[in-house]
């Protein structure tokens, strides 16, 4: 089973991100993942654009797949998002990457932009390994 193979099998236990939201793992290596979501009517806040609630998901579960290789846990322990610009289009993109990772602590940023390659969000995650 390959890598991509092993986060998604793992990954789909976390419904909400998957099924619920419909985020999709398209890459995963050492300190890295990269999702994507096609925003939908669901994912959409009364102004018509996506719900910040959808980024920040999008965010979360991608830190999480970077965070997380086989036999390792770690969770969030601060997360800050600030919004650049609403997108474009319906394709997102969350491309997560580790900037240090310590004994005990990890950081990671995490860009979201759309299809056509606008950034859209920043999110900055502390994680803390539980094992």
């Amino acid at each position: 089973m390959t890598r991509l193979e092993e986060a998604r099998e793992f990954f789909k236990a976390d419904v909400f991100a998957t099924q619920t939201t419909g985020i999709v793992i398209e890459e995963v290596a050492d300190g890295y993942a990269r999702c994507s979501l096609e925003a939908e009517e669901k994912h959409m806040a009364a102004h018509h654009h996506v719900m910040g609630g959808a980024l920040f998901t999008m965010a979360d579960f991608a830190f999480a797949v970077a965070a997380n290789p086989p036999g390792k846990m770690t969770v969030t322990a601060n997360s800050n998002i600030s919004y650049i610009s609403m997108p474009k289009d319906a394709r997102l993109v969350a491309e997560c990457r580790q900037i240090k990772d310590g004994r005990r602590a990890c950081y990671y940023e995490t860009r979201i932009t759309d299809g056509q390659g606008n950034l859209v969000a920043v999110v900055t995650a502390m994680g803390m390994h539980m094992n």
